[in-house]
């Protein structure tokens, strides 16, 4: 029996939404003392901005007792903090407390949460200490490929249930298919994601907001197709006629660039087309 995953739609989520940097230009550095201190400085520049933002990034792990500690300074002058402790109270169980301070504002967060997974079982806990306080849990459990997960949200303060959620899906080696029912089910989503070879994937995944006010369901389709051990392309298309082009190369070993291009078919002869039509980004980044 395989674990399934508190995310479901996760392969079809993966192969639609990441590695496409069209949104800017995007810059990662990570390096590893012999200590076993890890570092990491990223920067990224959006298309529509003119500013820089980044953040760097320190990362400590105990493994016998099974403790993490990360620190992160960001350029809007963000301090985040992050404390990991994983199969040390309870084999399968990981406590987590991230927390983040705005010092000129004095903006704080505290978010406490536990995992805990076992085969065909998996539940997590969240705590949000200065909103609400607000209690969060979501759970899947799994038998022969099939997955039923449900989420919901309990405000402490006010005694309500502020949100709620539940999906069922279906698992097997070569394809995923995942009903999700979001946002006090409001929202209606259906993903699906087959592994067509060992070189080439696809999917697709239709939302439909009841909230919308455009109406409609929104369609999203794409694949991807490996040309080497090295290298990787993706392409997907919406409903709405944009079209999203991805490119991963990894350079030589621990140095890989990304390409993204995003075309709006429908503003394509548009001389001065209204608002941001096309997009391209690039992506570095480099772990040695």
């Amino acid at each position: 029996m395989s674990l399934p995953q508190p995310d479901l739609g996760k392969s079809s989520n993966d192969l639609l939404g990441k590695d496409f940097p069209f949104q800017g230009f995007n810059l990662e550095a990570k390096t590893k003392t012999p200590s076993g201190v890890t570092f990491k400085v990223g920067g990224n520049r959006a298309a529509s901005a003119d500013q820089i933002q980044g953040d760097i990034e320190a990362k400590w792990s105990e493994r016998k007792h099974g403790l993490t500690v990360t620190n992160t300074w960001t350029t809007a002058n963000i301090l985040r903090s992050q404390v990991e402790l994983e199969n040390t109270i309870a084999q399968g169980l990981k406590v987590d407390l991230a927390t983040s301070l705005l010092p000129e504002k004095g903006a704080k967060t505290a978010l406490l949460s536990a995992a805990y997974k076992q085969s065909g079982f998996h539940s997590r806990a969240f705590l949000d200490l200065f909103k609400g306080p607000t209690f969060t849990a979501d759970t899947v459990i799994g038998r022969d490929g099939f997955l039923l997960g449900g989420e919901a949200s309990y405000n402490v303060t006010e005694g309500n249930v502020t949100k709620y959620a539940a999906a069922v899906g279906f698992n097997a080696p070569e394809y995923a298919i995942t009903l999700h029912g979001l946002n006090n089910f409001k929202t209606f989503s259906a993903s699906y994601y087959h592994k067509v070879s060992s070189d080439v994937e696809a999917g697709a995944k239709a939302i439909y907001d009841s909230k919308s006010t455009h109406g409609g369901v929104a369609l999203e389709v794409g694949a991807k197709a490996y040309l080497d051990n090295a290298a990787f392309v993706k392409a997907k298309i919406n409903n709405s006629g944009v079209i999203a082009l991805g490119y991963t190369q990894a350079l030589r070993p621990g140095v890989k660039a990304a390409f993204g291009l995003a075309l709006d078919t429908q503003k394509l002869n548009d001389v001065s087309p209204a608002g941001p039509s096309h997009k391209v980004g690039l992506s570095l980044t480099f772990d040695s």
